[in-house]
């Protein structure tokens, strides 16, 4: 079994599933990025965002999370809005975003097919996300986008989930002090179907922000 104390390989395919669609889309898109895609952002910020997996035309196109796709739309306009970054688009890796005490990442660092890791994939890749919440400023707020990173970051913790359910605008503190918040993932689907409205989502990134800002409170 894998064990390492890195936070991210790019390298990486301990997943063989996930390694071998990643070689078929290499071929088919040469010009994709189609390898691990790195957590981007202040690697000591105060603030974290974790995502699923990267999208097949966005991240994995792009090689930074949440760049290049519908989910990310809404997403860096709503950090924009909040004051977690410098611009409200994120459409190219070169585009000049810059964040502000946040950083973005995702549960499974590879593209999945049709989207779904498996538990075994979620489980190993889990180590990357670990070992990222344990390094030296760590983040202390933390906004899970779905069901699944809200458990993958739990697992990370060595928390149970069925002790923090997951279900969107929940705001807990974990039992090390962070503040974790949930949010329903800013994807298509949600937001075609109203699951997910514009206003609910930037409304979480304020829930988020607010949390931000008082740990700035406690150290003044």
């Amino acid at each position: 079994m894998y064990v390492t104390h890195a936070a991210f390989n790019g390298d990486c395919r301990l997943c063989p599933r996930l390694a071998g669609f990643l070689d078929e889309v290499r071929v088919l898109h040469p010009t994709y990025h189609a390898r691990p895609v790195a957590p981007f952002g202040d690697p000591k910020a105060a603030f974290l965002v974790v995502g699923l997996a990267p999208g097949m035309h966005g991240a994995n196109r792009t090689g930074r999370p949440f760049t290049g796709d519908y989910a990310g739309v809404l997403l860096y306009e709503a950090l924009y809005r909040s004051g977690f970054s410098n611009q409200s688009q994120g459409d190219q890796a070169d585009d000049g975003l810059v964040l502000f005490n946040c950083r973005i990442s995702n549960a499974v660092k590879c593209l999945p097919p049709q989207n779904k890791p498996t538990p075994a994939e979620m489980r190993i890749c889990n180590t990357f996300l670990a070992n990222e919440l344990a390094a030296q400023g760590a983040p202390r707020v933390l906004l899970v986008l779905g069901k699944i990173a809200h458990d993958a970051v739990l697992l990370a913790l060595g928390l149970k989930a069925s002790g923090y359910p997951f279900g969107h605008a929940n705001q807990v503190v974990l039992p090390d002090g962070r503040t974790l918040i949930s949010s329903y993932h800013c994807s298509r689907y949600n937001t075609q179907t109203k699951r997910l409205t514009a206003e609910m989502f930037y409304a979480v990134m304020h829930q988020a922000r607010a949390a931000v800002d008082a740990l700035h409170a406690v150290e003044v």
